[in-house]
């Protein structure tokens, strides 16, 4: 039986680099409201743990996303398939990263898809073509993480 995963990706400001890749690849930016208030009138959670975020509940120093189509709990908002979780953490980004995400867009569309993730907030770092093997440019989140899109 295959194991289910996420993708943990450390962060500064975790709600802000979530509303990016969720804008980025056009997935959903998971709302655990329903949770956040549950666990707060419950005396589980400290009013500390939490902040706001574009009218929304977040876990202080966490954000997550999810592909629209997949399975969500409807409760605590967590998606149960292609999820991205962004952790804040205290360390500043330093080194290449050795894991990153590919952004595929349309045939013959990388110059729009670039400037389309540009507009987001993502900075061009270059442009590799490899004719037959492939053509893409490799570019920046807004903290700096790299991906590439092709």
């Amino acid at each position: 039986m295959a194991l289910s995963w996420k993708l943990v990706v450390d962060s500064v400001n975790a709600p802000v680099l979530a509303d990016f890749w969720a804008a980025a690849l056009e997935y959903e930016v998971e709302d655990p409201t329903a949770l956040i208030e549950q666990l707060l009138a419950g005396g589980q959670l400290p009013q500390a743990a939490v902040v706001e975020h574009n009218g929304r509940k977040n876990f202080r120093g966490l954000a997550a996303v999810r592909h629209p189509e997949d399975p969500f709990d409807a409760t605590s908002g967590i998606g149960q398939g292609r999820r991205i979780l962004f952790q804040d953490v205290p360390e500043p980004k330093t080194v290449k990263n050795r894991l990153h995400i590919d952004v595929h867009g349309a045939p013959g569309g990388l110059e729009q898809l670039a400037s389309r993730l540009e507009e987001l907030g993502a900075t061009r770092v270059r442009e590799v073509d490899q004719g037959p093997a492939g053509h893409w440019w490799v570019m920046r989140d807004p903290e700096g993480n790299e991906f590439c899109a092709t």
